[in-house]
């Protein structure tokens, strides 16, 4: 299963929020920034700082994508 944050890059954009603003205000790496960028999977500590920082849930900044298997 595939994750994708197309939501989280929509809700930067919609916020003029650029990805180092929100690096910094989540606390996150530059490597974790890169996971999120390619659309790997991330722990859901990052998850729960991305939220935080930016007063969503969960569902609102990622999706699932099923395998074609699935």
């Amino acid at each position: 299963m595939a994750t994708s944050y197309k939501k989280l890059w929509h809700i930067l954009v919609d916020r003029s929020m650029k990805k180092k603003e929100l690096q910094e205000k989540a606390h996150l790496t530059q490597y974790q920034m890169n996971k999120l960028a390619r659309g790997e999977d991330i722990t859901t500590d990052i998850v729960g700082r991305i939220c935080k920082a930016l007063g969503v849930k969960p569902d609102e900044i990622m999706d699932f994508i099923p395998d074609e298997n699935d």
